[in-house]
């Protein structure tokens, strides 16, 4: 299973992202007009002897907010972690916890059985089990005499 893809411009983004945050005010990852920002939640892949597994740090995400898609070999993991509304009449000090959309995108081996993926959330982790397909063994093929 390819865990990383290549992104020529991520270091781009990045620096982007950290200029445009300056002028905005950004306070955690919300901006300053109120507006959330989109996020990617820390994920683990793990090869096991019988099937792939990747959990996703979810924490506050509600199950049904969770969207799994597999299609042309691509597992694609989206969702929404909604906004926490502040307290009426509590003073906000500091808001460092991501809101908003996220998407992740795994490239999956030919080995893999997508009609026998899994997925199941508790305490704040999604684990994905991607069970691999039973390994085709080489056959003889005998040439009958006509």
């Amino acid at each position: 299973m390819r865990i990383s893809s290549f992104e020529p411009w991520a270091i781009v983004d990045l620096m982007h992202s950290d200029i445009s945050g300056i002028p905005s005010r950004q306070v955690g990852n919300t901006i300053a007009d109120g507006r959330t920002i989109n996020w990617k939640p820390a994920v683990d892949v793990v090869e096991e002897t019988d099937r792939f597994v990747i959990h996703a740090d979810l924490p506050g995400v509600d199950p049904k907010d969770i969207e799994i898609n597999m299609e042309k070999g691509v597992l694609s993991l989206s969702g929404e972690r909604h906004k926490t509304e502040p307290v009426e009449n509590a003073g906000v000090a500091r808001i460092e916890r991501a809101s908003g959309r996220f998407d992740r995108k795994f490239n999956l081996p030919e080995t893999a059985d997508a009609d026998a993926i899994t997925a199941r959330s508790g305490n704040g982790i999604l684990e994905i089990g991607i069970p691999k397909l039973a390994e085709v063994q080489p056959r003889r093929i005998t040439v009958e005499a006509a």
